[in-house]
């Protein structure tokens, strides 16, 4: 079962679709935004979850206080699915927007005119290095000064290409099979 972790609508339990994804198990989630929480950048952040899924990483940023979400899934049967958990927020009293964007992550942000703080790439596996590299350039000029961007991958996976983007590492974090890189606009 995923659930939103905490924040306002802590315990709220998503839908997850039956298959084609891979939903951040919530243990990993506790300590990714324990993290972010502690760095202060999720309060009244703009966030991008890209792949969205579930929607689950986006919604737990709006639970705990971020401004908005842009969550972005091709599949529909997921953004649909994304949308009725989003609506399970708004019951719990979480009124900053979620919109959700059913389109191609690179053609999403190559069309978008947003601007983003906090961001979440968590392409399925099968997502390969050019693609991902693609999107991190499509992603960088739509970044604010001071943006983090947290890719979720395979621990078998290789880092992000974040210089092709113009992008730098900021550090890295396993969790059993799944590493979490985050990157950051070059200074």
């Amino acid at each position: 079962m995923t659930r939103i972790i905490s924040g306002r609508a802590g315990g709220t339990v998503l839908d997850v679709p039956p298959k084609g994804t891979r939903p951040t198990s919530d243990r990993v989630r506790e300590s990714l935004f324990g993290a972010l929480d502690a760095a202060g950048l999720v309060d009244d952040a703009r966030v991008a979850d890209l792949y969205a899924g579930s929607g689950a990483l986006g919604l737990e940023s709006l639970s705990r206080g971020a401004a908005s979400a842009d969550l972005v899934e091709l599949a529909a049967p997921a953004a649909a699915l994304i949308r009725k958990n989003a609506e399970r927020l708004r019951t719990a009293g979480v009124s900053a927007p979620a919109r959700v964007h059913r389109a191609n992550v690179t053609t999403y942000l190559a069309a978008s005119a947003q601007t983003w703080d906090l961001v979440f790439i968590d392409p399925p596996y099968d997502v390969g290095e050019a693609e991902l590299t693609a999107v991190l350039v499509a992603l960088a000029p739509r970044l604010s000064p001071d943006a983090t961007v947290i890719v979720e991958r395979a621990k078998r996976s290789p880092a992000p290409a974040w210089d092709a983007a113009g992008l730098e590492a900021d550090r890295d974090r396993a969790y059993g099979d799944t590493t979490m890189w985050w990157g950051r606009p070059a200074s």
